[in-house]
């Protein structure tokens, strides 16, 4: 699902502020995480309400996904919106921990 009016998104991955983050229109969009002992626990995914249902999580937590996989990191989805992107996606479910 790619919504034609969203423009191009740059993700990337902030370790400096423990957060995977995009910007929409100059507004943050965030999932925030940790690491620790070889595994990355997912807990907040945060869109701006003006910029909900344009599939911007959706992108952010495909993206957090690729990269604990590029990684070698098994994944705690402590957040529900990633939990339940890995569900719609069970290609994700075996980085699950």
């Amino acid at each position: 699902m790619h919504n034609s009016n969203l423009p191009e998104l740059v993700i990337r991955n902030n370790p400096g502020q423990l957060r995977i983050e995009t910007y929409v229109e100059e507004m943050l969009s965030k999932i925030e995480y940790q690491i620790a002992d070889g595994r990355i626990y997912y807990y907040h995914t945060e869109v701006p309400p003006e910029l909900e249902g344009r599939g911007i999580a959706s992108e952010m937590a495909k993206f957090a996904l690729e990269y604990a996989r590029d990684q070698g990191l098994g994944v705690v989805p402590l957040c529900p919106f990633v939990e339940a992107y890995i569900r719609r996606h069970p290609e994700y479910k075996p980085l699950v921990v």
